[in-house]
């Protein structure tokens, strides 16, 4: 698998806890693909995206490094992406 759903791939990765709301989130304007603006929560992400989430009281940046089937624990929703925000808080 190369390219994944952008609302799926934010619910595999644990961002949101619901594929609607991960949905809900795209529409509103509140997800960033390489700097643009994503409203289609069909987009398609590919490895080496740049997903920018604006969530209530953060904005998380995440480089798309994996896919997943299947939604997992919280261990192996961490491979799906490199936080490139960590260690600057």
């Amino acid at each position: 698998m190369d390219r994944q759903r952008l609302d799926k791939w934010l619910w595999h990765a644990r961002v949101v806890k619901a594929r609607t709301s991960a949905a809900a989130l795209v529409e509103s304007g509140h997800v960033r693909i390489n700097g643009v603006r994503e409203r289609s929560p069909g987009h398609a992400v590919k490895l080496g995206d740049v997903v920018t989430v604006a969530l209530d009281n953060s904005v998380r940046v995440l480089k798309v490094a994996g896919f997943a089937e299947r939604r997992g624990d919280a261990t192996s929703a961490r491979v799906l992406y490199d936080d490139l925000q960590a260690g600057k808080e």
